[in-house]
């Protein structure tokens, strides 16, 4: 599954390409400006309180891949590992999942990101990327190859094993992880 969300994303991201560049002009969509500090300033806070953090579709292209400025690489942008959580409050799996990515912002507080992407107000964003079903994750190793899955597993200890074994096995890898 993992294989098939990863064509996914470069399918609708070579669609954003040849069909959305002229509607763009190649660039990200501005953020909100006016509140630009104090938006900073609450990530970091999030951050350092080891809770999920919540992307618009400029943030997301800020923060975690442009792909409309560099449509022929799938290139991490942050410091740090992270997951994407794309969900909808409607979603009974999604819901079982929030409490899970809570916890695991907090326990590895400072070494991941943990951020999530509401598929109802970011819809352009999931459009783009291909995501067709929630819960959808995209998992961003610093220096690594971005991968994703969707889903989650029967119960929420066997998901937050499965979360955990991800981040420790893959995203907080040595070299895998190593600031640039």
């Amino acid at each position: 599954m993992t294989h098939f969300l990863k064509h996914i994303l470069i399918a609708g991201i070579l669609g954003v390409v040849l069909l959305g560049t002229s509607c763009s002009n190649g660039k990200a969509a501005p953020g909100n400006e006016t509140s630009g500090g104090r938006k900073a300033a609450l990530v970091k806070d999030s951050v350092s309180r080891g809770v999920p953090i919540h992307l618009t579709r400029s943030e997301f292209l800020a923060k975690v891949v442009n792909y409309i400025d560099d449509p022929n690489g799938l290139k991490y942008l942050c410091d740090k590992p992270c997951i994407v959580d794309f969900y909808a409050d409607w979603c009974g799996p999604c819901r079982m999942a929030a409490p899970v990515m809570e916890e695991l912002a907090k326990e590895y507080a400072g070494k991941i990101y943990i951020y999530k992407v509401d598929t109802q107000k970011e819809q352009q964003l999931a459009a783009e990327i291909g995501i067709q079903g929630i819960p959808a994750f995209l998992f961003c190793p610093v220096g690594g190859q971005i991968f994703g899955s969707s889903g989650i597993a029967r119960t929420r200890e066997e998901t937050k094993a499965m979360f955990k074994k991800i981040i420790d096995e893959q995203l907080l890898k040595s070299g895998a992880s190593a600031s640039r």
